[in-house]
């Protein structure tokens, strides 16, 4: 995201079948800008839980690069998410987690997930894959989000408003889940119903 782009508007979508979506995207001449990856993600907050509490994001994510990213001030009509991203990458992800402890910060959550990222009539379009279920997020204009719902296909999918961090927290809760984590090794066994 670029220092004039500062606003990310995208819907998420639970998507059971990935290969659906991806076979979608093949036909529909989208271009694979970032094969599938491993994502590390560290959440942050103060020892009050203030950030969470405000619908603040502070992330530390690490894949084939490192990003610390801050998030606020989320608004939901028709089911896309508008809000205020800023962005950055960092060289070295211990060093970033260091400073944010330094400053008062403590990890209130790790996640983790596989993402595989295309891009098609100047949207971003990722394929998610989290411990408790499968997502596309479509990024870009409401415009071109919605006509890009209907050309893959995806107009009945279940639009999710809350952050993966979010859904975590109510599968959790609603499952009685003995989880601190969302990662695959918290999740090894657990059979998990979001519908």
């Amino acid at each position: 995201m670029s220092a004039g782009k500062l606003q990310e508007v995208e819907v998420k979508l639970h998507s059971p079948d990935l290969a659906d979506v991806r076979a979608a995207l093949e036909t529909a001449g989208a271009t694979l800008v970032k094969p599938r990856v491993f994502e590390r993600n560290l959440r942050y907050d103060s020892a009050d839980g203030a950030l969470m509490a405000q619908g603040i994001v502070l992330r530390l994510r690490q894949d084939d690069a490192v990003k610390l990213t801050y998030k606020a001030d989320a608004r939901v009509e028709s089911g896309i998410v508008s809000r205020f991203e800023a962005e950055v990458k960092v060289s070295d992800f211990e060093m970033m987690d260091l400073i944010l402890r330094r400053l008062g910060y403590q990890v209130a959550l790790i996640y983790e997930k596989y993402r595989t990222t295309y891009e098609l009539d100047g949207a971003e379009i990722v394929l998610d894959e989290l411990p408790y279920g499968h997502f596309t997020e479509i990024e870009g204009d409401a415009a071109t989000i919605e006509r890009l719902v209907e050309k893959l296909g995806l107009g009945h999918s279940r639009r999710m408003t809350g952050s993966y961090t979010d859904i975590f927290l109510r599968l959790r809760e609603r499952l009685g889940l003995d989880v601190n984590d969302c990662t695959f090794d918290e999740f090894a066994g657990v059979d998990v119903d979001l519908i």
